[in-house]
């Protein structure tokens, strides 16, 4: 297994909406595998393949992992969609892909979720509260959307100024954080 990059924003790739997999295959699982160990290392609960690169309808999580003390139940969802939303909740979201930076977020309270996994079997959850947030979150991933896209212009407009402000920092442009992004803490997804 390897360790992965983390894309960070405003890295165009983010911005891109991503393929259905086509095929189960061994590079599968193993970019599968590569991904849960990312997001452990990082740490974080979720994480969506455009994330690090790759524009595949792929997304793993692990919302019952609290520490990196704590027992790992990863899920791996191959094509996931969502097919019911009920209620609203508002939950404070970080991201992986946006460092340094949490907001809260209106998401359905329950969903329903349908994919895959890496055996083809056919995957159905209802869920609720952090899971489903975070199935929300991730999903959004697969379609180019970031959280702060669901936020006030207000707060979105704070946070670039202060990405650019830290780019600027870290010696980077704006313009080339796309195809470079610089390598910064992570948060909660």
């Amino acid at each position: 297994m390897a360790l992965l990059e983390v894309l960070q924003f405003p890295d165009l790739r983010l911005r891109r909406r991503s393929e259905p997999v086509e095929k189960l295959s061994d590079e599968l699982r193993q970019l599968a595998a590569d991904m849960l160990e990312t997001m452990y290392e990082e740490p974080g609960i979720g994480l969506a393949a455009p994330q690090v690169g790759i524009p595949l309808r792929l997304v793993v999580l692990d919302t019952e992992w609290t520490d990196e003390e704590a027992e790992r139940s990863p899920l791996v969802l191959v094509n996931p969609e969502i097919t019911a939303r009920e209620g609203k909740l508002v939950w404070t979201e970080g991201c992986l892909s946006v460092p340094d930076f949490s907001a809260d977020v209106v998401r359905s309270e329950r969903v329903v979720l349908r994919a895959t996994d890496l055996d083809g079997n056919e995957i159905i959850e209802e869920a609720s509260g952090l899971r489903a947030v975070c199935f929300q979150h991730e999903l959004d991933h697969l379609d180019g959307l970031l959280y702060i896209d669901r936020i006030s212009r207000l707060k979105r407009e704070l946070y670039v100024q202060k990405r650019k402000k830290a780019l600027r920092e870290d010696g980077a442009s704006w313009s080339t954080a796309g195809e470079r992004p610089p390598v910064r803490p992570a948060t909660q997804f």
